[in-house]
């Protein structure tokens, strides 16, 4: 019976990430290409094992899969019901999340580790802190795949309501329902220090500040000192930079 369990739990791994071919059961031939999405996937790391063993023979590797996921993801069917992702993307996202993240979940500090890579002139660990608290909805503090493909669907598939809901749940950092001057100094402050102090052209020192001052002036309507949903949405749709720039992630996966 053990056995049985394990080879449907080993069959419903490979159907998720599209090693096998359903209809004959023989691994899959076409091989995926390194595009856009993989390297964004990479932007939203995962953990790694800290020493993978070298594995030639495919018993081996079933073994070595079985006792490394310690998180399996829903079906491909609910999750393809779910997000706005093809069977064949999800597939591909799995893949990816898969072989950066045997255990199948990342915590914050694997994450920042990680992040910290794309941003070696700056210090990144602030702003991938408050990245993680917007994936991480459970709040359990770890970011599973179902996490991960659910932001992400938003972010590059929702409507535009969709994905300014989720950027204004980013800067509410204590989730009161509106965004304050402290927290949205934060974020900038995070974003500035990311980018690191030797950029071309250099930045001031009060740049957060001023940005901030910048966005209360355009987005607090009834001038109250805060940024409700509703103005913040209301402000970015009238924005006609901000609404370029939320779609050059239409066409990434």
């Amino acid at each position: 019976m053990k056995a049985k369990n394990r080879d449907q739990s080993l069959s419903d791994s490979r159907e998720l990430d599209g090693s096998y071919d359903q209809l004959t059961g023989n691994p899959s031939t076409s091989q995926s290409k390194k595009t856009i999405k993989q390297r964004f996937l990479k932007l939203l790391p995962c953990c790694k094992p800290s020493a993978a063993p070298s594995i030639s023979q495919s018993n081996e590797e079933d073994d070595f899969e079985l006792s490394t996921v310690c998180h399996r993801p829903e079906s491909m069917d609910k999750l393809q019901e779910q997000t706005k992702f093809t069977k064949k993307e999800l597939q591909v996202l799995y893949r990816g999340f898969k072989n950066e993240c045997p255990s199948g979940v990342v915590n914050e500090e694997n994450f920042k580790n990680i992040y910290s890579q794309f941003f070696p002139q700056g210090d990144s660990s602030m702003y991938a802190h408050f990245l993680f608290e917007a994936f991480d909805t459970n709040k359990n503090g770890s970011v599973s795949f179902e996490d991960f493909v659910f932001g992400l669907s938003i972010i590059l598939r929702g409507t535009i309501n969709d994905r300014l809901n989720w950027a204004f749940n980013l800067y509410d950092l204590n989730k009161d329902g509106c965004i304050t001057k402290e927290e949205m100094l934060d974020i900038m402050t995070s974003i500035y220090d990311m980018m690191g102090k030797y950029t071309y052209p250099t930045m001031q020192d009060d740049a957060p500040r001023e940005h901030v001052e910048s966005f209360f002036q355009k987005m607090d309507r009834n001038k109250d000192g805060v940024v409700t949903i509703e103005e913040f949405i209301e402000s970015c749709k009238k924005d006609e930079n901000i609404m370029q720039s939320m779609q050059l992630f239409d066409n990434v996966i």
